[in-house]
């Protein structure tokens, strides 16, 4: 038996749609920008391709059954699919979930998120262009939303708290009433038969004067889980900035103002093992909080220059981090050690457990062996084999 239910949130963005195809051009996917990414500084490993699974395209029945594989494979319980509903009905990357859905497969446990996040030009370094809004109509679209998901809720692969779907917001404080479609959920719930709804929140106060893990905004979730990695950067850049305060009123500048001149044009770059030390230490041992772990973080595919990296990741650290969110939910009832997993595949963010051509399988057997479940992939060679443990 697993020691933990891990949960991977889990990208539908490899396939052509039409609002893709207008944007950025035809047959525009996540692979698109993963693939043509070179370095940006010297040492910077770019670009980042798969190995085991290829580039593959979500429309495939076999692409997403190979992806459930290798999930079962090392004890992940299911993946936690992005969900996109934007106001008014619309909808968009729908494709995979509703085939999932309709299909019956793969026979693997699964739970939404909603990502309600309006669209920006991100991708191509235009965060400033909107592409689409994310809108809040009011109760009659809520009760349509519900009515969408409930077909999802009834399905038996749903996962679930005490009988309860699990459903994820990632963005609570965009919401301009959180408590108020929490109620109406519920109630919806409740005339459908269900026992109830386990809300989980995305952390949202990285900011100053702010605690994420205290903040009324959170009140009407069942859980919270921290915004990975910025539960760790914005506050290193918070501290960052208070020092340059304090180099500029004491005129002090030495090295910092050499190395901000460095870094200039360049992406914002962290040390992973630094992350690894400092994740968790303030989640409190409530089962109210749900860790969650990354194992790696490089967005200049999408956001080039502007973006961040977490230099220096590799399977063995995050081995540690994930010991690190076990050791929190070890205890718990079953059902409620959960440790969410971001992410499966989001792999322009360099955000992924997937294989690829340089680590392999090696964070599919980290997760392996700190959940404690016996391997199930089929023989590799030698150079696949794992590392030591």
């Amino acid at each position: 038996m697993a020691k933990a239910r891990v949960i991977a949130f889990y990208l539908p963005q490899f396939h052509p749609i039409p609002e893709n195809d207008a944007w950025w051009g035809p047959g525009f996917t996540e692979w698109t920008n993963v693939a043509k990414m070179k370095p940006l500084y010297p040492g910077h490993r770019q670009p980042k391709l798969p190995a085991d699974l290829g580039f593959y395209d979500l429309r495939l029945p076999e692409a997403r059954a190979a992806q459930a594989k290798l999930a079962r494979s090392c004890g992940v319980e299911g993946f936690c699919y992005w969900h996109y509903w934007f106001g008014h009905g619309r909808r968009i990357l729908e494709r995979p979930f509703e085939e999932v859905l309709q299909s019956g497969e793969p026979d693997l446990p699964f739970c939404l998120a909603w990502a309600n996040e309006t669209w920006t030009g991100v991708w191509h370094g235009s965060p400033q262009s909107v592409l689409i809004h994310q809108e809040y109509p009011g109760a009659e679209d809520e009760a349509a939303h519900f009515a969408w998901a409930l077909r999802a809720f009834r399905d038996p692969r749903y996962m679930r708290v005490d009988g309860k779907p699990i459903f994820v917001v990632y963005a609570p404080q965009n919401m301009p009433a959180p408590e108020a479609f929490i109620a109406h959920w519920r109630q919806l719930a409740e005339r459908a038969g269900l026992p109830g709804l386990y809300f989980v929140a995305v952390t949202c106060g990285y900011a100053e004067n702010i605690k994420p893990y205290d903040n009324p905004i959170h009140d009407a979730f069942d859980a919270i889980t921290p915004l990975v990695p910025q539960d760790y950067t914005t506050p290193f850049g918070q501290r960052s900035r208070i020092n340059l305060r304090r180099r500029w009123r004491e005129r002090d500048f030495g090295g910092k103002l050499r190395r901000l001149t460095e870094r200039y044009g360049r992406p914002s770059r962290f040390d992973y093992a630094d992350l690894v030390a400092r994740v968790l230490a303030d989640m409190p041992r409530s089962e109210r909080f749900l860790p969650a772990v990354l194992p790696n973080w490089d967005n200049t595919p999408r956001s080039g220059r502007r973006g961040v990296v977490i230099e220096n990741a590799t399977p063995e650290l995050f081995e540690r981090y994930l010991e690190k969110a076990l050791a929190i939910v070890e205890g718990r009832p079953p059902e409620r050690a959960i440790i969410f997993l971001k992410a499966w595949n989001e792999w322009a963010e360099g955000n992924y457990v997937e294989p690829d051509s340089v680590h392999g399988r090696r964070y599919l057997d980290a997760i392996r062996r700190v959940i404690g479940v016996r391997e199930t992939a089929p023989e590799r060679t030698a150079a696949e084999a794992p590392a030591p443990a």
